[in-house]
Order: C-alpha cells, then sequence, then structure tokens
C-alpha cells in the first residue's frame, strides 16, 4: 500500500513537459518548411513546364496535388500525434518530408513530379499539426502567448519567402539543378531540424487517446478532394464532365461526414473532429475569419507572381524581390503584436484588416495608373502597408482558434484550424487565379489584376467586419 502511494505521488509530481528556445525554433522551422513548399514553386512553374514538357493541367497538379493531399490528411496528422506521440509524429514527418522532397528534385518526368508532390503534401500533414499541439501541451501563460504569436510570424513569413525564395533558386541555376534546386533545398534544413528536434523537442501525446475514425477520415477526405481537386485543376483542364459530377459530390459528402462524427459523438465515441467543438465560441468564430483571409492571401500570391512575369516581364528573381519589402514588414509588426493585444484585445485585428484594406487600395491604384512599368519600386508602398495589415491579424487569429482547446484536444484543434486554412490557400489559388485568368484575354492583364485586386479587397472588407464579433479578450 505504502508503495502504491508512493508510485501514485511521483506520476502526480512529473514535471509537465517544456518547450524551450531552442525546442520551439526546431518545430517553427518545421512549420515552416511545408508552407514555403506551397508557395515556392509559383515562379518556378513555367521553368518545370518547359524542362519537362509539362501542359497547364500537369503543372496544376503540381501544385493541387501537394495542397489536396496535406488539406486532407491534416486532421488525421493530428489525431496520430495524439496517439502515438507529437514528437515521434514530428520526426517521423519531417524524415518523410525530406526523402519527397529528394524525390521531387530528382523526377525524371512530370507525373513523377506530381506523384512525388502527393507524398510531399501527405508528409507535411504528418509533420505540421505536432508544432501547435506541441506549443498548447509543453508552454503557459506569456510563453504559450509569445510562441503562438511567433508561429503566426513565421507562417506568414513563410508564405512569402517560399515566393520569394523560388525566384532566387531558379534564377541562381545551382550547379545546373534549376527549378529542382527548389526541392532539393529542404534536404539539408531537414537533416538539421531531425538534429535539433532529437535533442530539444520535448514528447507530448493525450492523455486519453482515442482510435482513428475510418469512417470520418474516409468522409473528410471525398468532401475536400470533391471540393478542391476540380476547382484547382478544372480551369487548365478546360472543365470536363468530372469536374461538375465531383462538386455535386461535395455538399452531399459534407454532409454525410457531418451526421456521421455527431453520431459516434453521441453515443460516446471520439470522431475525427467533434462537432462538440465548433461550440468553442473563439475557435468558431476564427475559423470564419481565417477563411476569407487565407483565399485573399494565397490568391494575391499567385496572381501576383502571373502577372509579373508574364505581365511584365520581369525575371523569377526580380518577381519573387518584388515582394521581399511585404515580407520584412509583416515579420517586424507581428513581434509588436503580443503587446497590442495585451492593451487592445481583438481589436487589434480590425485595425489589421483597416490597415490592409488600405495596402490592396493602393496596390489597385499603382496597377491602375502605372502599368505596366511596375517592377518593383512601384508597389512597395502597397505591398508594405498590405504587409503589416496581415501580420496584425494572421498571428493574433491563431491564438484566438487555440485560446480554449484543451491540451488533451490540442492536436485535433491546430489540425481542424490548418484543414481551414490549407484548404482556403488552395480555394484562393483556385478563385481569384481563376478570375484573373479568365479576364485576361479579353480585358488585358492590367484590367484583370485591377479586377481581382478589388475582389480581395471586399474580401478584407468581410474580415475586417467579421473581425467585430470576436471575443474581446484572448484566454
Amino acid at each position: 500500500m505504502t508503495e502504491t502511494l508512493a508510485s501514485r505521488t511521483a506520476r502526480s509530481t512529473v514535471v509537465p513537459p517544456v518547450l524551450g528556445g531552442l525546442g520551439l525554433f526546431t518545430v517553427l522551422l518545421g512549420a515552416a518548411l511545408p508552407l514555403i513548399d506551397f508557395f515556392i514553386v509559383n515562379v518556378a512553374l513555367p521553368t518545370i513546364g518547359h524542362d519537362l514538357a509539362a501542359g497547364d493541367a500537369v503543372l496544376e497538379l503540381v501544385v493541387a496535388g501537394y495542397g489536396v493531399a496535406y488539406a486532407v490528411l491534416l486532421v488525421l496528422g493530428g489525431r496520430l500525434g495524439d496517439m502515438f506521440g507529437r514528437r515521434r509524429l514530428f520526426l517521423g514527418g519531417m524524415i518523410a518530408f525530406g526523402l519527397t522532397s529528394l524525390a521531387c528534385g530528382l523526377a525524371p518526368s512530370a507525373w513523377t513530379l506530381v506523384a512525388a508532390r502527393v507524398a510531399q503534401g501527405a508528409a507535411s500533414a504528418a509533420m505540421l499539426p505536432q508544432v501547435l499541439a506541441t506549443i498548447q501541451s509543453a508552454t503557459q501563460g506569456p510563453r504559450r502567448a509569445k510562441a503562438m504569436g511567433l508561429y503566426g510570424a513565421t507562417a506568414g513569413l513563410s508564405m512569402v519567402a517560399g515566393q520569394i525564395l523560388g525566384g532566387v533558386l531558379v534564377a541562381a541555376d545551382i550547379a545546373g539543378t534549376g527549378w529542382r534546386a527548389v526541392f532539393l533545398v529542404n534536404v539539408p534544413v531537414v537533416l538539421v531540424g531531425l538534429f535539433l528536434a532529437a535533442k530539444a523537442v520535448p514528447e507530448t501525446r493525450s492523455q486519453h487517446p482515442a482510435p482513428v475514425d475510418g469512417p470520418g477520415t474516409a468522409l473528410l477526405a471525398i468532401a475536400l478532394v470533391s471540393l478542391l481537386a476540380p476547382l484547382t485543376e478544372g480551369r487548365a483542364a478546360g472543365w470536363p464532365l468530372w469536374t461538375w459530377l465531383s462538386l455535386a459530390v461535395f455538399p452531399m459528402a459534407a454532409t454525410a461526414f457531418y451526421l456521421v462524427e455527431r453520431r459516434a459523438e453521441r453515443l460516446g465515441r471520439t470522431p475525427l473532429v467533434p462537432p462538440s467543438l465548433f461550440s468553442n465560441l473563439p475557435l468558431r468564430r476564427g475559423l470564419v475569419m481565417i477563411l476569407p483571409f487565407s483565399i485573399g492571401f494565397s490568391g494575391f500570391m499567385f496572381v501576383i507572381a502571373v502577372a509579373l512575369q508574364q505581365g511584365v516581364a520581369l525575371s523569377p528573381v526580380r518577381a519573387g524581390l518584388t515582394l521581399a519589402p511585404m515580407a520584412v514588414s509583416f515579420f517586424v509588426v507581428s513581434l509588436l503584436g503580443p503587446r497590442l493585444v495585451t492593451r487592445w484585445g481583438t481589436r487589434v485585428v480590425t485595425a489589421g484588416g483597416l490597415v490592409q484594406a488600405v495596402g490592396v487600395a493602393v496596390l489597385a491604384l499603382t496597377v491602375w495608373s502605372s502599368w505596366p512599368h511596375v517592377g518593383g519600386l512601384e508597389l512597395w508602398p502597397g505591398v508594405i502597408i498590405a504587409g503589416a495589415g496581415q501580420a496584425l491579424q494572421l498571428p493574433i487569429l491563431f491564438r484566438v482558434i487555440l485560446s480554449e482547446v484543451p491540451p488533451a484536444r490540442a492536436g485535433v484543434g491546430s489540425g481542424v484550424m490548418i484543414t481551414a486554412q490549407q484548404s482556403a490557400l488552395a480555394l484562393g489559388v483556385a478563385t481569384l487565379g481563376t478570375l484573373f485568368l479568365t479576364l485576361t484575354p479579353g480585358h488585358g492583364m492590367r484590367d484583370a489584376l485591377v479586377t481581382t485586386l478589388l475582389v480581395q479587397l471586399a474580401g478584407v472588407a468581410l474580415t475586417t467586419g467579421l473581425s467585430l464579433r470576436l471575443p474581446r479578450a484572448i484566454a
């Protein structure tokens, strides 16, 4: 009996896992890699198409294959981390990401590259949910707020930096690798990340892990694939019959997913995405904002890459570097976020929306008045202002969404949030990108770009209005 009490006391006094500075740097490195790779191919696609003799439809799959696999498996990746240990899944996902990046860089044909990109997206889905789940489980109080702020800064910076890095690597043509360098560069970074993760990232897992929800996983996959695949492939493929049939499947699959998950929760099981999770007010309202924000972000990045290279005839490196001031302003302003939130609460998000709206409006006016002489300096005021506004929104939204998610559900909560973000990023390329490319032949690239920017501005107005419904304080 004495031994039993002693063992219980020992278990109750076990020091909880703590994520130190080096560990935080390591998981943020892991968070940056998948986001960089979503955007890094934008400026490399023309070179890939020429080198591998790939048409537009196949090149769309290079982007869509990664994005769809990534979005479909994110929630499952979060659940597996809860079950088997987040550090273990992080390490396994990083190893897989390195190997699939190598496969992308060595791909001998376009279809081999597509297959490798799908596998790379799956590896990303195993790695990325563990980042936020580890932060949620191994930090507390001000340290968590700071870590979440840095995560948001890393996420936003990675999306811009990916496009810049892609242009630089393609232009550098390192050892004659050309576009292949945008994938091969991941390999040494992964090796460093694995070494650091083995030393500095603590193991965390749910105390009461639930088994994998097979029906829920299958239905979520069907729903996301039926929506994202036709929207990302439809324009390049000429909108064949399968795209319309797939879109018709989406509402049925989404409804079936919700009903199956609700029934599982009522029966006392643990569904893949518990519907009760959405009774969490900060999570629900934050997710609603993430969707239009991410659609506008990724749509802008894709459209500006095409416009600067095809419309203004900039090289990939100059097109990428045009956005460098956006990356700088985003990073600098995002570091101020935690202090501003402490004083003003989530009204900082509203202010960020207003600042971003000014930046997008300045960009639209610049394009309208100066086209085609918009090679860099002319766009910098707009991208600097827009980047600052985005920095006052994205990191804080991440904090809001996960602020009241219990540690036991950290993997599921982060998986749901990143799935929403990733799906919206793919939708941004599909919707705003399709709008821009459809308008260009008939109206010219200037008018198409201005129209697309005005549509994005409407999305910014929507997110700014929605921000007024966020809880004023962050738990």
